[in-house]
């Protein structure tokens, strides 16, 4: 691998900008390519082989275009599709759910678990088996949240909408006094306002961006990964959409920062696997 190689993370929207982030971060030398796939957002109500391919499709554009690493930025894509992506590239590939059920594992006291997520993830279940495999005595409650992501993409994710949405989704893990909250989409902790009016102070949240971007740094720091050769200058990074570029662009800009969205691109990858090359529709610089 090239010295100058970036990170490739992806999500079905703005969601995966908490991965991003922390790259920022934890990693700030690393250059980042980053895939919205908003064409097809949200990925909860999608069947599984659909939100399978589209994992697929976009490992295949990242690593076409020099990832050295893929952060799965996305709960959905990594409940489903993670394992598959490992077996069919040869690059390291992360993914959220693991991280954040780690995390909550060491969290909770009362051994009482919830994880938000979208309808794709619960009917998975990969946070509750994950967490019984770590500690069989805690109890893990699922609950399907699929006005969230509409919400975030939307722009809406302080709005009134937003606070009731999570009234809705909360009442029952606050009913099962669960002390630990898992945000298992990446989406979701933007709406964190919403729903610290419903919770408190009290339970915990677990955003598991910050250990997802632990495992990948972890690899760089242990030379499974090349780190980024500072000589190289400032990160410069690219951002790709498979939707309507400025709709992204008004909507992702006020949450990772205008100027950071300067090199952005839509990017058609259907056909990508049968051997099509990536169409660019559209770009903005």
């Amino acid at each position: 691998m090239r010295r100058c190689q970036p990170i490739g993370l992806f999500d079905s929207g703005v969601g995966g900008f908490t991965v991003a982030q922390e790259i920022f971060r934890q990693l700030p030398h690393e250059e980042i390519l980053y895939y919205a796939d908003t064409a097809h957002v949200p990925y909860g109500p999608r069947s599984v082989e659909e939100l399978i391919r589209f994992a697929t499709e976009i490992t295949t554009f990242l690593v076409s275009q020099g990832a050295k690493m893929i952060l799965v930025a996305c709960n959905t894509s990594s409940s489903l599709a993670l394992q598959i992506l490992q077996e069919r590239f040869h690059v390291p590939i992360v993914g959220v759910v693991d991280p954040g059920a780690q995390e909550a594992v060491k969290t909770t006291r009362n051994g009482r678990v919830g994880v938000l997520a979208t309808e794709a993830t619960i009917r998975k279940g990969a946070h509750g088996m994950r967490i019984q495999e770590l500690d069989s005595s805690i109890q893990v409650y699922g609950q399907a949240c699929p006005l969230y992501v509409p919400l975030v993409e939307s722009g809406k994710y302080l709005s009134k909408e937003a606070e009731e949405a999570s009234r809705l989704y909360l009442e029952p893990l606050m009913k099962a006094s669960v002390d630990t909250i898992i945000l298992g989409c990446t989406h979701y902790p933007y709406l964190e306002p919403s729903i610290r009016k419903i919770i408190g102070d009290a339970v915990h949240l677990i955003d598991p961006a910050r250990q997802t971007v632990a495992q990948g740094k972890y690899l760089i720091e242990n030379g499974i990964v090349p780190a980024r050769d500072s000589r190289y200058g400032k990160p410069h990074h690219h951002f790709y959409v498979s939707g309507d570029l400025q709709s992204f662009r008004q909507v992702g800009g006020p949450l990772i920062g205008a100027p950071i969205l300067q090199d952005l691109r839509q990017v058609s990858l259907d056909g990508i696997l049968d051997g099509v090359a990536p169409q660019l529709i559209s770009a903005t610089a």
